[in-house]
């Protein structure tokens, strides 16, 4: 939705496809292919070796013997790991049966576990055992071969394959283990875009030492793609700098935004050309934003776009409520 069609034209930033290497390092995110064997803080780890990086995380833990995608987040981009975690995920999985059961029955089983399930943590688990309810979007079988049943899962962050294999085996009556699993997306990030650590690491020797860097920049994405999920805000950019130094959005500084946002809900406040400036809580629904002109619209939480990024333009506002912090520092 347009709140301001009148907004002075944003000249300046720069769209995010069109970063350096240097600066994908400063805040970017990569997919790893994690091989099954190690834990995901020594492949994060590893990561971080090969591209020298001063500071990464990794966004949703795998266990040693799970593989695939791992989000391995860098610079700035490591505080946005915790929207990582929240994302849904999907999973192949290779299940085996203790028994012997028709295939038209265990696709019949199947079908019952898709939706809101019960789940209790695995006893090897690192959170707190208690039952808690996830959702399963999707639920296929791929194959079946006697007893080895491979499916493909749709699920809530917090899902465990290996208690729903459990009990998938409980209600066939026959008990099943999980054999080997694989996490194939992590929110939009999906192992089409995964990279193994050698090619990581030969990326980086390769830009270093010939000053090519087209094959690491297509691994490396900008840290926008973490804030995706979450509900947009498109800022003036007379209003950008002010956030860069702390302060909240007002409505008076909203060129655009998505409808049906509610209130309290986490955001992210963008440039016209799709760079993250900070993310924060709404003050107020959107259509209440779109219904009133003045009066602050978010909660700035944390900002991302380093100050200065954007010139300092409170002077050519109509007026100084656009920014809901002190302007003395804009001066």
């Amino acid at each position: 939705m347009i709140k301001d069609p009148n907004a002075i034209p944003d000249k300046w930033g720069k769209r995010p496809s069109d970063r350096s290497v240097g600066e994908l390092l400063k805040g970017g995110v990569i997919i790893l292919d994690k091989p099954s064997g190690p834990t995901s803080h020594q492949a994060t780890a590893w990561v971080r070796d090969a591209l020298k990086a001063e500071k990464v995380g990794h966004g949703g833990t795998l266990d040693p013997y799970v593989s695939g995608v791992l989000p391995v987040t860098l610079g700035k981009a490591t505080r946005l790991t915790d929207i990582v975690l929240s994302s849904d995920k999907e999973y192949i999985c290779l299940m085996r049966l203790h028994g012997d059961r028709p295939e038209d029955r265990i696709r019949k089983v199947f079908k019952e576990f898709v939706g809101k399930i019960y789940q209790l943590p695995p006893v090897r688990s690192s959170i707190k055992r208690q039952l808690r309810i996830r959702t399963i979007k999707e639920l296929e079988i791929l194959d079946i071969r006697g007893r080895d049943v491979l499916f493909r899962m749709e699920c809530d962050a917090g899902t465990y394959a290996r208690t729903l294999c459990v009990d998938v085996g409980d209600v066939l009556g026959c008990g099943a283990n999980m054999v080997e699993l694989r996490r194939s997306r992590s929110g939009k990030m999906n192992e089409a875009r995964a990279h193994t650590l050698q090619d990581i690491r030969d990326a980086y020797v390769f830009w270093q030492q010939n000053g090519r860097e087209d094959w690491l920049r297509s691994m490396i994405m900008p840290m926008e793609v973490l804030v995706e999920p979450l509900p947009k805000i498109v800022v003036k950019a007379t209003a950008v700098d002010a956030i860069c130094h702390g302060a909240d959005l007002n409505i008076q500084g909203i060129h655009m935004l998505d409808d049906d946002i509610r209130k309290n809900a986490l955001v992210a406040m963008m440039t016209v050309r799709g760079e993250l400036i900070a993310i924060g809580r709404m003050a107020m629904s959107s259509s209440k934003i779109m219904a009133t002109s003045q009066g602050k619209a978010v909660d700035t939480e944390r900002v991302f776009m380093d100050e200065g990024h954007y010139p300092k333009m409170w002077k050519y506002s109509t007026d100084l409520e656009e920014f809901s912090g002190e302007p003395e520092f804009l001066s």
